[in-house]
């Protein structure tokens, strides 16, 4: 059985292009990815969100090539390739969470070679690397080596090599892990363009406003295992009508939820810190009661701010993993 309800997008009917059925990898006694079946239709952006250490790269690997599963089968355009990864080489592009370039090379050298590897005629090959530097930005870079590159230079290179074959379908392990504001905007503007364009692509990420922001359905995934997997629009309904605020205090007096419970047995209430309180209904939030309620127990409110429903919610939901437990990824990772 699969896990996913078809995707029918309003402007095309649905026709898989990457179709997985209960794929499975082990590592010893750890199942890195348990029995997941899922399908990615053609000009599809479906996005893999989870923790660290759900899944998500060994997905990848496997539907790549560069792992081999233990059980399942995989066809991508078409051709079973779970044994043969190489006959839909040709087909793919791959962006991994690490960057395969030479460091000793530079950015247009590094462009060609892999442009070889694909076999790219060199008047070809040359004429597509300086386009995709020009594309990318980095055509005042192009004759310097790699390795002087920042970290969002590189990430950018790494994806127009990833590119540079015009593959159908393109694999991107968490293209915006670890670099700089302005590169992570850029990164996303370019897989908006890559989608709008018809590239089928395959994302993993574990920052939510991303894959809020850029896919068409989204898989939660979790400890090898695919919880949910949906468009954004139906994964957010079962919260539209929920009302949500955020009262901030300041550092004279904790808000105690415990009192805020007794006293307003109709609503939610939810520590975010000792001064800050998060408060849920299905019906509208009265603010006057609640803020003579907390001044009343000694609180100075300093702030009540309405927080609309996001794929945040859905998230903690469905999987059990707190907001703050991503933010930690988030913020360790260094990407805002």
């Amino acid at each position: 059985m699969r896990d996913q309800p078809i995707f029918e997008p309003s402007n095309h009917k649905f026709e898989p292009f990457i179709e997985v059925e209960e794929l499975t990898k082990r590592f010893g006694s750890v199942t890195a990815v348990d029995h997941i079946s899922f399908s990615v239709g053609q000009g599809e952006l479906l996005g893999f969100l989870g923790p660290n250490g759900a899944g998500k790269t060994t997905t990848i690997n496997l539907l790549t090539g560069t792992a081999k599963p233990d059980s399942g089968w995989i066809r991508i355009g078409g051709q079973e390739c779970t044994r043969r990864p190489k006959r839909t080489q040709h087909l793919i592009g791959i962006v991994p969470d690490e960057s395969n370039l030479y460091p000793e090379l530079t950015g247009f050298d590094n462009l060609c070679f892999c442009a070889a590897l694909y076999g790219m005629r060199k008047n070809d090959r040359r004429r597509r690397a300086r386009s995709l530097l020009d594309t990318f930005g980095l055509a005042e870079a192009a004759h310097r080596k790699f390795s002087t590159y920042s970290k969002g230079m590189k990430r950018k290179l790494t994806i127009a090599a990833g590119i540079i074959h015009e593959p159908q379908v393109l694999f991107l392990d968490e293209p915006t892990t670890g670099i700089d504001v302005n590169s992570a905007r850029q990164i996303r503007q370019l897989i908006s363009d890559f989608h709008r364009s018809g590239t089928t692509i395959f994302l993993t990420t574990h920052y939510i406003e991303e894959a809020e922001r850029l896919c068409d359905r989204i898989s939660f995934i979790v400890n090898g295992r695919i919880v949910r997997t949906d468009t954004v629009s139906n994964l957010l309904q079962p919260v539209q009508d929920r009302h949500v605020m955020v009262f901030s205090a300041s550092n004279r007096n904790a808000i105690s939820t415990r009192d805020l419970s007794a006293a307003f047995p109709q609503l939610s209430f939810h520590n975010l810190s000792d001064r800050q309180v998060r408060v849920e209904s299905k019906e509208a939030i009265l603010v006057g009661p609640l803020v003579r309620f907390l001044e009343d127990q000694g609180v100075e409110v300093t702030e009540a701010r309405l927080q609309l429903p996001s794929l945040e919610d859905v998230f903690v939901q469905i999987t059990g993993i707190e907001a703050k437990v991503m933010k930690k990824e988030k913020e360790k990772a260094g990407t805002p």
